[in-house]
């Protein structure tokens, strides 16, 4: 598979089978994502793979607090504190292709909350990775961190594995780091899924918009 194939192959999975991912597999992508670039090679990523009992007691842990009203707060401020075009738009209509998809209803909150929810299980993904960085570290170490995160989801398209990259999984730090023994201090930057997908799973079967190449380039002479 050439770089090219994977990117257009990656995508957001939300599904995933009841097959466990071999440690060999997750070894050779993180041995792979490590030469991603850094500012003076400075290696931010501290990688943390989680599976078995510790995800089970993790994500339920995650799911309650969600599920009984606690409001998630990232370390960083990840989304825009006000949205506005064309970055609103984007973002419904990312939503709505999902639950359209899904055939959740507008007024179906139910479904709609256990959606959502199911981002705190990681999707029941076998693995939950989640990734953290020194607070020492400044704005260009989040920079080297999205170069390496998306080596780690190319690398695992080569393996034959899906992924999908979750901001959600961060929403609640003080859980993550007490039961996983992280320092208070250190930021959680986010997590994501990582498994075999669900082929036959109706919500893998949408893929969102990209904008074309000449709305975002300019080119200069």
């Amino acid at each position: 598979m050439d770089v090219r194939e994977a990117l257009l192959t990656r995508k957001a999975t939300r599904a995933y089978l009841d097959r466990p991912v071999e440690e060999e597999k997750i070894r050779r992508i993180l041995d792979a994502a490590r030469h991603a670039p850094s500012g003076t090679n400075t290696q931010p990523w501290q990688v943390a793979v989680v599976r078995g009992e510790t995800k089970r007691t993790l994500q339920e842990a995650m799911e309650a607090a969600f599920r009984g009203g606690q409001k998630g707060e990232m370390d960083y401020q990840y989304y825009p504190v006000k949205w506005e075009g064309p970055y609103r738009e984007r973002r419904k209509a990312c939503g709505l292709a999902m639950y359209r998809t899904l055939q959740i209803g507008r007024e179906d909150r139910q479904r709609q909350l256990d959606q959502w929810a199911a981002n705190y299980r990681a999707f029941d993904a076998p693995v939950m990775l989640l990734f953290f960085m020194d607070p020492v570290l400044e704005t260009g170490s989040f920079l080297d961190y999205g170069m390496f995160l998306q080596s780690i989801m190319l690398e695992a398209v080569e393996e034959g594995l899906a992924t999908c990259p979750q901001a959600a999984l961060g929403e609640y730090p003080e859980i993550v780091k007490k039961t996983l023994g992280y320092p208070e201090e250190s930021i959680l930057i986010c997590g994501m899924a990582l498994g075999y997908e669900d082929t036959a799973a109706l919500v893998n079967s949408y893929r969102t918009d990209r904008e074309e190449v000449d709305t975002f380039t300019r080119f200069f002479e």
